[in-house]
């Protein structure tokens, strides 16, 4: 993966608008919260092969911290905190951010097949 440019990543959020597609969205702070601080509460979310039609969606921040919003017809799906991104050879978008240490804190994917 390499770091986000807001312009090629809003390029191919752009080109799967109005298309059937899958979603993968995750979450995490799991094991490492508990490792640091025993009494730290480990949270997460996680959501595959959900199929979603967006309207339109946009990427949003700078340096090292983005989100990214699509606009559904009946609301949004929405991640916070990502920095990396890739386009893979099966033409998946795969966004992610990951924490100081190179560990995984939240992806946001979207593919027209499932993951």
């Amino acid at each position: 993966m390499k770091p986000i440019d807001i312009n090629e990543v809003q390029q191919h959020i752009d080109e799967f608008a109005g298309k059937k597609v899958f979603i993968h969205l995750e979450t995490t702070n799991g094991a490492y919260a508990n490792h640091v601080n025993e009494k730290a509460y480990n949270v997460g979310a996680f959501i595959r092969n959900a199929q979603v039609t967006y309207e339109h969606g946009k990427i949003k921040g700078a340096g090292t911290a983005y989100r990214v919003g699509l606009k559904t017809e009946n609301g949004w799906v929405y991640a916070e905190g990502l920095n990396a991104w890739e386009m893979d050879d099966k033409n998946r978008l795969l966004m992610a951010g990951h924490d100081r240490e190179g560990r995984l804190m939240v992806a946001l994917e979207i593919s027209e097949t499932a993951f």
